[in-house]
Order: C-alpha cells, then sequence, then structure tokens
C-alpha cells in the first residue's frame, strides 16, 4: 500500500500500469525476484512539492506491478528546503527537489555522513497564473514580474494598474511558494537577481494546491508554481505568456511544446538518493531503476504535466546506479 502524508493533488489520477513498456514490465519483474523476501520496509521520501506529482505517480505504478512486495512507501511535500533537512538527517532515503542542492545542505549531510545520487527526472516550467476572470494580464515581461514580486515593492506596490497603467485599479493579491521551496529559490533567483529576495506580503505555502485554490477563488489574484499544477486544473486557472531577454521579448506561454524556449523560467527537477540505502536496501535501488525504466518506456511523466529527459539521459543515471 502506498501511504502518502500530502496526497491531495488536485486533478491527479494515478497512472495505469498498460502505459509500462517492455523494458519496465522486464524491470517490474525483477522488482519481485530481488526483495520477495523482504520483511515490512519504509521507503520515505519527502522535499519538492513540484516533484511529488511524479514520484507519487512512480510510487503508485511501483506498488501496483509489485503487489507481493512487502513495501510501503510514504511521500510528503514539505518542500525542497524541508525535504533536504529530512534527508540530510536520514529521515528519508529520497528527496524530491526542484533545485539543485545548496552549499549549507551539503555540509549537513556531510556532517551526517550522508553521500548521495544525483538524478535529474524531468524539466518543468515555472507557471506564473491568473483567475480566468482576470482580462487584462495575458502577458507579462520579467521586468513586470520583478516589480511585483522584489523586495522593495513589499507594501508600495498593491495595485494592478501600478504594474501597467492600462490595467485596472484593482488590489494586487499574490500567491507563490513559501521559503521553503525550490521553486521560491529558482523564482526569486531568476526574476529578483538573488536567491530568497522576494517581498514577502503575499500568500505563501509550499502545498502548490493551496496556491491553486487561492487564485481559483480571487479575481485580482496571480500566483506562481510548478506547470503541473496549471495543467492538472484546466479552466480553473490561466496561464500568463512571458517575455524576457532571453525570448527576445517574445511572449511564450508554458507547454511542453514551447518548454525549450520558455526562459529563464523552465528548469530541471531531480530526486536524490541515499547511497547507503541503494547499497544496503534492494527495495530502495529496485525502486529507483523502476522509477527510470518507467520514465523511459511510459508516458507517467509527461500525463502528470512535466516533459521527459531524454533516453539517454536516463540510461546514464541508471548506469549510475
Amino acid at each position: 500500500m502506498v501511504t502518502s502524508m500530502k496526497k491531495v493533488f488536485s486533478g491527479f489520477t494515478a497512472p495505469n500500469s498498460k502505459w509500462l513498456g517492455t523494458a519496465t514490465v522486464a524491470a517490474t519483474l525483477a522488482v519481485s525476484t530481488m526483495v520477495a523476501n523482504a520483511q515490512s520496509n519504509l521507503i520515505a521520501i519527502d522535499g519538492s512539492s513540484t516533484v511529488f506529482p511524479i514520484t507519487e505517480a512512480m510510487a503508485e505504478e511501483f506498488m501496483g506491478t509489485a503487489s507481493d512486495v512487502n513495501v510501503n512507501i510514504s511521500v510528503g511535500v514539505s518542500g525542497t528546503g524541508g525535504g533536504f533537512k529530512k534527508f540530510c538527517t536520514g529521515e528519508t532515503v529520497i528527496s524530491n527537489a526542484s533545485r539543485p542542492i545548496k552549499a549549507t545542505e551539503i555540509e549537513m549531510c556531510q556532517a551526517a555522513g550522508i553521500d548521495y545520487t544525483v538524478i535529474p527526472v524531468a524539466t518543468d516550467a515555472i507557471t506564473i497564473v491568473v483567475n480566468p476572470g482576470n482580462d487584462w494580464a495575458s502577458e507579462l515581461s520579467t521586468e513586470q514580474l520583478a516589480t511585483m514580486w522584489s523586495p522593495e515593492s513589499e507594501g508600495a506596490i498593491t495595485n494592478w494598474n501600478q504594474i501597467d497603467a492600462s490595467f485596472p485599479d484593482a488590489p494586487l493579491n499574490l500567491y507563490g511558494p513559501g521559503t521553503d521551496s525550490g521553486t521560491f529559490d529558482y523564482f526569486t533567483d531568476e526574476i529578483n537577481g538573488e536567491e530568497g529576495a522576494s517581498r514577502a506580503d503575499y500568500t505563501a505555502s509550499e502545498d502548490d494546491n493551496v496556491l491553486v485554490l487561492g487564485v481559483s477563488g480571487d479575481q485580482n489574484a496571480l500566483g506562481y508554481f510548478g506547470m503541473s499544477y496549471y495543467l492538472a486544473n484546466p479552466g480553473t486557472l490561466r496561464a500568463v505568456a512571458i517575455s524576457s531577454e532571453d525570448t527576445n521579448g517574445e511572449a511564450i506561454v508554458p507547454a511542453p511544446e514551447t518548454i525549450s524556449a520558455y526562459k529563464p523560467l523552465a528548469r530541471p527537477i531531480f530526486i536524490y538518493v541515499n547511497n547507503d540505502a541503494l547499497a544496503s536496501r534492494p527495495e530502495v535501488k529496485s525502486f529507483v531503476e523502476f522509477y527510470l525504466n518507467a520514465a523511459m518506456n511510459s508516458n507517467v511523466i509527461s500525463e502528470v504535466g512535466y516533459v521527459p529527459l531524454n533516453d539517454a539521459e536516463y540510461m546514464e543515471s541508471l548506469n549510475g546506479l
């Protein structure tokens, strides 16, 4: 049975085993052989809410195709930073991350004697969303986003018409990830020029579903989070096209087919795996192998709203286990 600490991903349906390709089925059969005699084992996973839908889908599929294996999987959503705090103290064996590990987190892991393997799993696009009732902000520039979100804007930029004179004289209600979120770190670095530099007077949560509900219920709202949560809520959110120097001023709506051009807010996302667990716990290695094989040979990643990597990248990770 898969136990989820925070399984509330709006609109998400666990993938079906019919998606699995031949290589993944073979890997699944190997799972039963490797861990059939295992005692009840918990694979504890936490971290990024952005990566959560992928890892939760993989956990559901793994357990569904290896039902005779006595293994439990828990997947939490404490944010990338919160996940690393647990991972670097040995509380979890896999950490979902929407950004690379920070130097301070590396030091924390080293102090605890925890070595790890970094595995890129997909590409995401941080999506800027508004309420469908917003009929004015179809496009924004990264400069306008900085005007909204910079630390200097706190208490000063409070109305939409301060962003553009053609916008209505209406309150600007902002929703975004909390400070433990890797999405927060990436967004603030790219938009405000410094990781963690942000106004604080906005509705913050590490749970993206809270942000979805906030924006979908407020005509004057604007928020940002991973593309998957936007795609999982059709009709209740509208994505804003973003222009930047990187796009030569062209405003681009994030989508799987445009993600390579959606700069600077497209980014890789990862899982971090404890090396001791990989070496000493067959069920952990089996799950990670299953994860990578399913990424290559099924539609799991695209079905939950992200863009898969190429097969060579997944094979490189598999060969490094």
